[in-house]
């Protein structure tokens, strides 16, 4: 029986369910997927295949994955009355505070899928689908492109990136893309998931658990700590002035977004890897600026406070070599972490119990009620 007195601030290391989706090994910097190891998956996988082992908890075959990506690419269209909002609202509105507006309308429109309890795996299909091209409709209209076209020759990460960038892109910017879906696609009971688990708990529907699920990512404490990295980047502007800018953010006590963790004591493995994938984009782009910058602020933080890199500090870093702007990378993350949030709340329909935690109360329990008129 856990003491009703113990307060365990943040829930932390406090175990709430069982699940099969994830694992993560803070010890040993490991972090699996459904039995699989995430370094394993980066090197070879795809985020389309990682999609497809979160909810069914195995690796599809050739012909599964190929039925998946069709019906990915069948998915993308909006209804048009929720294109036609997404161009109402105001172009310099929060990218998140849109997709969330968005997601939530969508789910006018598939009423099958807001049935309390509705457990369909079409809707998680959907939503992982139509994410990127409700964040390019919303790009592509303030950014005065064309509307976007439906391009159902592109994977999830290449349609992602012609959604956004309006052009081609190559093999390589596909690639890292692709990778940086994979990483972000789940990462345990954190905050956002945990909300969409919530939310799921009480028998709402999966977009209600979605639509929390970003509402929780949009919280500066849990998304867009990779944008605060390249503004630190911008500041310090050259490698010289690292340990100037650094030691003396430092010193006022100021945070360095990118390092340390809750879970993991030692390096991120995401971090690990995308460390690779920022050398690679810089060099495909004929610019180590970042990346050079990024190694010299990772010695002076572990040599002056012993942290490890987590997976924001290279992240913001790759996303900017590919020419996303840095409003949207929280979004894209939800366009990630949407297959991970779907796969857990499918998870918590399969053996729901209300998630109820108890608080331990501090305040006042003997006021005398004094009637209106006579208090002072």
């Amino acid at each position: 029986m856990v003491d009703p007195t113990t307060v365990q601030r943040g829930l932390e290391s406090v175990v709430a369910l069982e699940s099969r989706i994830c694992f993560i090994d803070g010890k040993e910097g490991r972090l699996i997927y459904q039995g699989y190891d995430i370094r394993d998956l980066a090197a070879s996988s795809t985020f389309d295949e990682v999609a497809y082992l979160l909810w069914y908890g195995r690796l599809p075959t050739a012909t599964q994955l190929d039925d998946l990506r069709h019906r990915f690419r069948e998915l993308r269209t909006l209804p048009p009355e929720l294109a036609a909002q997404i161009d109402q609202l105001p172009a310099d509105a929060n990218p998140m505070d849109m997709l969330r507006t968005s997601v939530s309308t969508l789910a006018l429109f598939e009423p099958g899928e807001t049935k309390p309890g509705a457990s369909s795996i079409g809707g998680a299909q959907r939503l992982t689908a139509v994410l990127p091209t409700i964040l390019g409709q919303f790009h592509r209209r303030r950014a005065k492109l064309p509307p976007i076209a439906a391009r159902p020759d592109l994977s999830s990460a290449a349609y992602l990136l012609y959604a956004l960038l309006d052009r081609e892109p190559t093999e390589l910017e596909t690639r890292a893309l692709d990778v940086c879906l994979i990483l972000h696609a789940d990462h345990e009971l954190n905050a956002s998931t945990f909300a969409a688990r919530v939310t799921a708990s009480t028998l709402s529907d999966l977009y209600s658990s979605i639509t929390s699920a970003i509402g929780t990512l949009k919280g500066p404490l849990h998304g867009g700590a990779n944008e605060r990295v390249m503004e630190l980047l911008d500041e310090i502007g050259t490698v010289d002035r690292v340990e100037e800018v650094v030691k003396a953010k430092l010193s006022a006590h100021e945070r360095i977004m990118g390092f340390g963790h809750r879970v993991y004591k030692v390096e991120d493995p995401r971090a690990t890897i995308l460390r690779e994938w920022a050398r690679r984009i810089g060099e495909s782009k004929g610019n180590l600026r970042y990346y050079d910058l990024l190694r010299a602020v990772e010695q002076v933080v572990h040599r002056e406070k012993g942290l490890y890199p987590n997976v924001d500090l290279y992240s913001g870093a790759v996303y900017t070599q590919l020419g996303i702007p840095p409003d949207l990378f929280t979004p894209l993350f939800a366009s990630s972490r949407v297959s991970g949030w779907t796969a857990h709340v499918l998870e918590e329909y399969e053996d729901l119990r209300l998630i109820r935690p108890t608080a331990k109360y501090v305040g006042a329990t003997d006021l005398a009620y004094v009637p209106t008129g006579q208090r002072g």
